[in-house]
């Protein structure tokens, strides 16, 4: 009996604490976990191919707060891809992460997180997926997801970080000083900007003694604003986005790029989602040159009856504008608005495109969805700015499409959110 009691004291001093701690502890598992599998045409000289993705917003993440008293609360997130194909492995936190304190005077926050402006742009992009071979995001946005402002042309993997992507913005930026103010009735202001970490990476020269060029673009980051509404059935986002020094260094000149969107949707009886997109986008490409990209979109996400529900979007991308003899690259970049010809600098059109997707859901449960949708990209016959996917193996900014190619594909996906 004596030997019982002690046993169940140890057991005891072990149990409480543990129960204690479960009673007390804040930290939450959630997460979501997609799958796409479909096929895509990739335009003259590249091969069909069929393709497994693992797009929107695939992730596992945790999240706590703690209450410091004085309606004052620290609170962490830590977000991580979660490729369910098992190809793409990357580290802990590579999506949205930060730790910060929260009160009456707002939320303030480090870490990586989507940007003001893209946050503002989400109010109104209704009916496609962001990213896969459904995705709609790179034409009108230049791509959604990940990005750093590192120097443009240095080897960012083997920094353990995202290309800079700077035709990208629907950023979730790195390294990001973040303010959200209180919901005032359904509107709420936020802003944010971005270390200059990779100043560190730039080179080790006096540029005084060389040429004041050797260090230009050195100290690349970015500033975003937004604003936000959302009451009953309407919603409104504006902002505006600059990313400073972002040309390759060494260039002749810094080089600045420059964005600002509005966005609405609207809920017509409950079950008709309408909304649209405007965003203009200005980049500097050498001294006094420069190339303008304005796109917009428009869709409709409609829950016909039970879990049945259709959703379509449209997008486009007018021709660009400027003097630049260079474009922006990357998938959703923007087009040279001139050229030089016979030794003589001229103008030129047909440099913009369009897309096109539309898609049938069926909702199992709250939870538990299945897709099945066709998209289209055209592009005109002096560009090269969108195509299907955002992978390499989807030719994602690959030089070897020619302009004016015409791109589609189509795919099934399923998604899980826990």
């Amino acid at each position: 009996m004596h030997k019982k009691l002690i046993a169940a004291a140890v057991a005891g001093a072990f149990i409480a604490p543990a129960a204690a701690l479960a009673q007390t502890s804040t930290v939450n598992i959630y997460g979501k976990f997609t799958y796409e599998y479909g096929w895509a045409d990739q335009g003259n000289g590249r091969p069909s191919v069929d393709y497994a993705d693992t797009p929107g917003g695939s992730a596992i993440g945790f999240r706590g707060e703690e209450k410091l008293g004085g309606n004052l609360s620290a609170w962490f997130q830590c977000e991580s891809s979660a490729d369910v194909r098992g190809m793409d492995q990357t580290g802990w936190c590579t999506r949205n992460s930060a730790v910060g304190f929260k009160g009456g005077f707002g939320n303030v926050f480090f870490g990586r997180w989507d940007t003001p402006l893209k946050r503002a742009m989400n109010v109104g992009t209704v009916g496609a997926e962001e990213t896969g071979i459904l995705g709609m995001s790179f034409l009108p946005f230049g791509g959604s997801g990940g990005a750093s402002a590192a120097p443009a042309g240095t080897n960012a993997t083997d920094l353990g970080i995202e290309t800079q992507q700077r035709q990208r913005f629907k950023r979730r930026e790195a390294g990001l000083a973040y303010y959200e103010s209180p919901n005032f009735s359904g509107f709420m202001v936020m802003g944010a900007f971005s270390a200059g970490n990779f100043a560190a990476d730039a080179p080790a020269v006096d540029c005084t003694a060389i040429a004041p060029t050797a260090c230009t673009n050195d100290k690349p980051r970015i500033w975003s604003i937004a604003g936000t509404y959302a009451a009953g059935p309407f919603g409104i986002g504006v902002g505006y986005e600059k990313h400073m020094e972002f040309g390759v260094m060494g260039s002749a000149v810094n080089l600045d790029d420059r964005g600002w969107g509005i966005s609405a949707a609207y809920t017509f009886g409950g079950n008709i989602k309408v909304g649209g997109t405007y965003l203009d986008r200005k980049f500097e490409t050498a001294a006094g040159r420069e190339v303008k990209g304005r796109t917009w979109t428009i869709g409709v996400d409609w829950a016909i009856a039970g879990p049945h529900s259709v959703s379509a979007q449209y997008a486009r991308a007018n021709d660009s504008k400027g003097n630049s003899l260079t474009g922006i690259g990357g998938n959703g970049g923007v087009a040279a608005p001139h050229v030089i010809v016979g030794g003589v600098e001229t103008s030129r059109g047909d440099t913009g495109g369009d897309a096109f997707s539309i898609a049938y859901s069926y909702a199992f449960s709250k939870r538990t969805r299945v897709k099945f949708g066709y998209v289209r990209v055209d592009n005109e016959s002096n560009a090269n700015i969108a195509r299907i996917g955002n992978t390499a193996a989807l030719i994602a900014g690959s030089s070897t499409t020619a302009n004016g190619q015409n791109v589609d594909g189509f795919a099934g996906h399923i998604s899980h959110t826990f």
